[in-house]
């Protein structure tokens, strides 16, 4: 298959870029790694009119400290993030979870803005933004808006993104002392399409009591699901075996998983259950380390 006929622009800066989308509004479509816009393109579920590369904008591509925060561009390519000794000290849970998206050659080209703006239910790097309390920038000619991770998703490939508008960083707060991580998800093989999987938090005061917990869900329904009444399970006691296995059983009200041709409802139910518990495990193991 070939894409629809369509008019390319290639902006060298951010100015050139938001005036591109000022201008053709939501004739327009934005390529980035392009690792899921082009499929789309080539079978013609997207058919857009005018193609922005921003490619060429290199303003847009950085790793930053500031304020105490992690700033990152859109379009840092996921491999630089996978490869990135900052990120691996800072947002350890970001460098753990690339490895499980796709294969080195999307890695290379995807980007982490245009993975975020794509809005794919079953993309990892969703559900680990919401975990990590992210923020996101949204530009355009005429103003800049903040969002929160939690609030920038708002259904099936669906954002808060207006068609004038560009994703152009991504903020990360720091994580509190004694905190610790963990990313789970269950495919049929590597670099397929997650099944279902989780992204965890968990933090602890100096008596081993937890004092704060997500828990953000990944290929269950068409967005990220904030699992925000399983993480206050465990949030004022000590998070034993016992007490994650509770917290994790409580996932099912949360939920309504879809079946397709790759898993039943029944099936996606269970394994978010079970991969909840293994990533609060490993979550709570690394907080206690740290």
């Amino acid at each position: 298959m070939k894409p629809a006929p369509f008019q390319y622009f290639a902006p060298t800066t951010i100015d050139e870029t938001l005036a591109l989308l000022a201008e053709h509004g939501d004739q327009a479509k934005i390529l980035a790694g392009g690792q899921s816009l082009v499929p789309t393109m080539n079978f013609r579920l997207a058919t857009p009119m005018i193609l922005i590369d921003i490619n060429r904008v290199g303003e847009l591509s950085y790793i930053d400290s500031r304020n105490g925060n992690l700033a990152i561009g859109a379009m840092t390519r996921q491999r630089t993030l996978e490869r990135d000794g900052e990120i691996a000290r800072r947002a350890p849970l970001v460098a753990a979870t690339m490895p499980f998206i796709a294969h080195p050659q999307i890695r290379n080209r995807g980007t982490l803005g245009g993975s975020l703006a794509h809005a794919d239910p079953a993309a990892e790097l969703p559900a680990v933004m919401i975990a990590l309390d992210a923020k996101f920038k949204l530009s355009s000619q005429k103003i800049e808006r903040w969002f929160d991770a939690r609030d920038f998703f708002t259904g099936l490939f669906s954002t808060t993104l207006t068609p004038n508008e560009l994703l152009s960083e991504i903020v990360l707060p720091p994580m509190p002392p004694h905190t610790g991580w963990a990313f789970q998800e269950m495919a049929r093989r590597h670099g397929d399409f997650a099944l279902a999987g989780v992204a965890c938090i968990v933090t602890l005061d100096a008596r081993g009591v937890c004092n704060d917990a997500r828990i953000v869900l990944l290929g269950l329904s068409g967005q990220p699901v904030d699992a925000r009444n399983a993480a206050k399970q465990l949030i004022g006691v000590e998070p034993s075996a016992d007490a994650i296995r509770a917290a994790s059983q409580t996932i099912d009200a949360e939920i309504d998983p879809s079946a397709d041709i790759h898993a039943s409802a029944e099936f996606r139910r269970h394994l978010a259950k079970t991969l909840t518990q293994r990533a609060l495990q490993q979550a709570v193991a690394r907080a206690k380390e740290s």
